[in-house]
């Protein structure tokens, strides 16, 4: 899974998000950041209230949450959301030892690779040299 410090580094790349049923977060605040939350119909759903999107937890008993607002939520972008980020630039994705290597063109008849043991994480940094 893609960690908290390339989420947020994405973020501040200018990634946007616009949240969907099956789309992983955490709530950006010490200590809740381990906690992970899918957005489903049934548990968390998006809300529009006065242009401003909401993350409503519906029915949670072991969370004092009612919603949160998307500034307060941190996307944690899903393998198949990363490669959609990357478009048509994606050349491959290799398996190596020591993890993943994703190659991507920089620009026509240039093309670059990164690494890290976990894909999710390996297509992140692609998105990010980007």
């Amino acid at each position: 899974m893609i960690t908290v410090e390339l989420a947020r580094a994405l973020l501040d790349a200018g990634v946007l998000w616009e949240p969907r049923a099956g789309d992983r977060f955490v709530i950006d605040a010490e200590l809740l950041t381990e906690e992970v939350f899918w957005i489903s119909d049934l548990t968390v759903e998006v809300h529009t209230y006065r242009d401003q999107s909401l993350l409503g937890f519906n029915g949670t008993t072991e969370w004092a949450l009612d919603s949160v607002t998307l500034d307060q939520a941190l996307w944690l972008p899903r393998e198949d959301q990363l490669r959609g980020l990357l478009g048509d630039r994606l050349e491959s994705v290799h398996r190596i030892d020591d993890g993943w290597q994703v190659t991507y063109a920089v620009r026509p008849g240039y093309v670059r690779s990164v690494s890290d043991a976990d894909l999710e994480c390996a297509y992140a940094r692609a998105v990010l040299s980007l």
